[in-house]
């Protein structure tokens, strides 16, 4: 038994998922760059000039859901796109982020490249740190451990 692929549709109605009306063309955006995967289009809601979307073309819910041959190929385009958006904003590097499910605004994988300078004010991605005491680190790393092989195993 090989291993367990997602279905591609998640969503099975994809004429009313936003990102899938992008990807057909049904609705408009402003395409940056398109491969047979993905497209890069310009966040209409930025956080700051530049920020841009990719998104895949298939509709997936979220990362875990993507099949393994698509990752390298997605996350290539994702580094040019993250020079793109540094050279032709003139940015001092860039912000990356994923959302799965939990403040994800649309439920289709996308990836946001957000252009930064320092001193720009953003100051929404405030993560409260915690610390471990000894045995929690230690069950903490231990379950992590077992969950990775199982999944490699997939």
């Amino acid at each position: 038994m090989g291993p367990k692929l997602p279905r591609e549709s998640v969503h099975e109605n994809k004429t009313a998922c936003l990102f899938c009306r992008i990807a057909s063309r049904e609705l408009d955006a402003k395409i940056i760059f398109e491969d047979a995967i993905s497209i890069a289009f310009l966040d209409i809601r930025p956080l700051f000039h530049g920020h841009c979307l990719l998104i895949t073309k298939a509709h997936y819910e979220t990362i875990t859901d993507l099949p393994r041959d698509l990752i390298g190929p997605f996350f290539l385009n994702v580094q040019l796109l993250a020079r793109a958006v540094q050279d032709a904003m003139k940015a001092e590097g860039a912000f990356i982020a994923i959302n799965n499910k939990v403040s994800q605004s649309v439920p289709h994988f996308h990836l946001h490249v957000v252009p930064r300078r320092k001193g720009d004010g953003l100051r929404g991605f405030f993560w409260p740190r915690l610390k471990y005491a000894e045995p929690e680190i230690v069950a903490v790393h231990q379950a992590l451990a077992a969950q990775f092989k199982e999944q490699v195993k997939k």
